[in-house]
């Protein structure tokens, strides 16, 4: 059963002075005196943090599919990579503008609560509503500041009848930076270290350590901090280590089992949590499942190749496939196949669909439902001409579109649907969760120097990844020096996080884009039947995972799913903050363009 924290005061307060004005506009001598005005609001305990519940809601992030498309984790369909990945940019077209309508109304909450006496909140009660109301005020300005360098502060109500003092000019990053922390150290001072059953999920102490460390992290990373000044990885990992020393004193920590930590919510790990529920806070999930198992929308989020060969196998080591190889010695291919597909570490198999297992749902299909077993064949056939034949035709009679990789992303799919409920889904999104602080935290422990605090934070990873410790008890890392440990760190975030919304911001952080450059295309790895007579009589409860079953196909490596050079990556490496767009300039006389992009701010000051 969910403790869910819900929201929807806009409603209400905007239903309320509707009917309010209308009383009084018609002229009846009728005072309605349980009306909702806004005076009425501030008088009120429970409207006061109904008002507080929809900037939360209005806030919170949720699940993002696709968004690693343009990236080394996954492609959404083919010819969809974003021409910012392929280097076509300009200030018109990724000019980006300005939104203030949540510091609108954070400020105006923090304004009001000052008039809110005792008798309505108590003083740790007002506290407390602040200390969630900074958090998301940082929570905001951080997103600004991640996307332009410094932006606008404005830390208090506007008076929209003086228009002159609606203009404020651009603050430095650093004051930017300055003020988030201070908001958060405020907020971090007032919050409760938990909170009761009935509040689950609103912002607590641990969440806003948390952020700190995630903030503090980004402007200690070569983004933020291309001289790598040594005193922002200090801090970075003081309040890092802080944000995990507390959180483990509150019960927080990795969760045992990596295959069932999206299914049993509420565990451990889940930091900072957007909790979904039916029937009114539903997430839809037609995206990320495969044609036909779904409605509309299909095939997003597939991961290519880059991602699937760098889960780690049992034993920590990493598969590193001789492409020419896997075309030429069929028994090379068959080896490497029995690798790619077995014993792989447990997050291979919650984050990828493999072809000829059982997809996570409860959909029907010929020989029984995919839930008693029955498997989806997203594998292939060789038409002789260049290109593949999906077997889903064959075994559904309806197919499954052209350039797909046929593997797909499972992570946090509710498995209790069918594509008549694909809508429906019910799973949490945890956009903090513990694995991330601690791996926040070992990333700034290497760079201060203290490599076997880093070293250790990997090896409780992979040890929860179900890995195998070996003789040496490294859990497979190699690493030793600080850029070998450094490379471990983004090589082990790339499969912990995949499918969480990470891998472009920790790409950007780290001014590594010259890596998607490299591989230059998005490249797959088909799973193809060796004779195509052999599908009439195929049985399609197998597994291909059964050597017997996978030894009916063989490997074909797919060097540019997009099948077009015009789709290659070519990230500007000179451009790695936005512009401001026309309209955001134009509004606002005292905005300055970035240095980027042809004006005088400087994001890095």
């Amino acid at each position: 059963m969910k403790n869910i924290l819900k929201s929807g005061i806009r409603m209400v307060i905007g239903g309320g002075l509707l009917c309010s004005f209308l009383l009084t506009g018609c002229g009846l001598d009728f005072e309605n005196t349980k009306a909702i005005n806004p005076d009425n609001v501030w008088q009120d305990k429970n409207m006061i943090l109904g008002y507080l519940s929809d900037i939360h809601g209005g806030m919170m992030p949720g699940w993002g599919y696709g968004n690693g498309n343009n990236t080394d984790e996954m492609m959404n369909k083919a010819t969809q990579m974003s021409e910012w990945a392929r280097g076509i940019i300009g200030v018109e077209k990724d000019g980006k503008g300005f939104d203030y309508g949540n510091i609108d109304k954070i400020n105006f909450l923090l304004n009001r609560l000052e008039t809110v006496p005792t008798t309505v909140l108590t003083e740790t009660e007002s506290k407390q509503i602040k200390g969630q109301a900074l958090f998301w005020r940082a929570w905001d300005y951080f997103g600004k500041v991640a996307t332009f360098g410094g932006v606008p502060l404005i830390l208090n109500v506007q008076d929209y009848t003086n228009p002159e003092s609606l203009f404020v000019p651009r603050s430095k990053t650093s004051e930017c930076i300055t003020q988030i922390l201070q908001d958060l150290d405020d907020a971090i001072a007032w919050l409760p270290d938990t909170w009761d059953d009935a509040n689950y999920g609103r912002i607590d102490k641990g969440a806003a350590m948390a952020f700190k460390g995630r903030v503090l992290l980004w402007y200690a990373s070569p983004l933020f901090n291309p001289s790598n000044d040594a005193t922002r990885w200090n801090e970075a990992y003081q309040a890092n280590k802080d944000a995990v020393d507390f959180l483990k004193s509150v019960g927080k920590g990795l969760y045992p089992d990596y295959t069932q930590l999206w299914n049993d919510e509420q565990n451990e790990e889940v930091i900072m949590v957007n909790q979904f529920y039916y029937p009114d806070h539903v997430v839809d999930q037609k995206d990320p499942r495969p044609e036909p198992l779904t409605k509309a929308n299909a095939n997003i989020g597939q991961p290519i190749f880059q991602l699937m060969e760098a889960f780690p196998q049992k034993d920590g080591s990493i598969l590193k496939l001789d492409a020419d190889r896997l075309a030429s010695d069929p028994a090379y291919n068959s080896e490497y196949m029995e690798r790619f597909l077995n014993n792989r570490d447990d997050r291979f198999y919650t984050t990828i669909f493999i072809p000829g297992t059982r997809y996570p749902s409860t959909d029907d299909a010929p020989g029984g439902q995919l839930a008693g077993g029955q498997k989806f064949w997203s594998t292939w056939k060789d038409a002789e001409d260049g290109t593949y034949l999906s077997m889903v035709v064959d075994q559904m009679s309806r197919g499954q579109g052209d350039m797909m990789t046929g593997f797909y992303g499972i992570k946090g799919l509710d498995e209790s649907l069918d594509q008549t409920h694909v809508h429906e889904g019910e799973t949490d999104w945890v956009e903090i969760r513990f694995a991330e602080v601690l791996m926040n935290y070992g990333e700034c422990a290497n760079e201060v120097g203290k490599d076997d605090e880093a070293l250790d934070v990997l090896y409780q990873i992979r040890k929860r990844a179900n890995i195998e410790a070996g003789v040496d008890g490294r859990y497979g890392i190699t690493a030793t020096s600080q850029d070998e440990i450094r490379k471990a760190y983004m090589d082990e975030r790339f499969v912990e996080f995949a499918y969480e919304g990470m891998r472009s911001d920790d790409l950007r952080r780290w001014k590594r884009w010259d890596m998607l450059n490299q591989m230059k295309h998005r490249h797959g790895l088909y799973i193809v039947i060796n004779d195509n007579n052999d599908v009439a009589n195929f049985d399609w409860t197998w597994n291909i995972r059964d050597k017997e079953v996978m030894d009916k196909f063989h490997l074909v490596y797919v060097d540019n799913m997009d099948r077009s050079d015009d789709f290659t990556f070519n990230y500007d490496l000179e451009h790695w903050f936005w512009p401001i767009n026309k309209e955001g300039m134009d509004r606002n006389p005292k905005l300055v363009q970035n240095k980027e992009w042809g004006g005088t701010f400087d994001p890095l000051d």
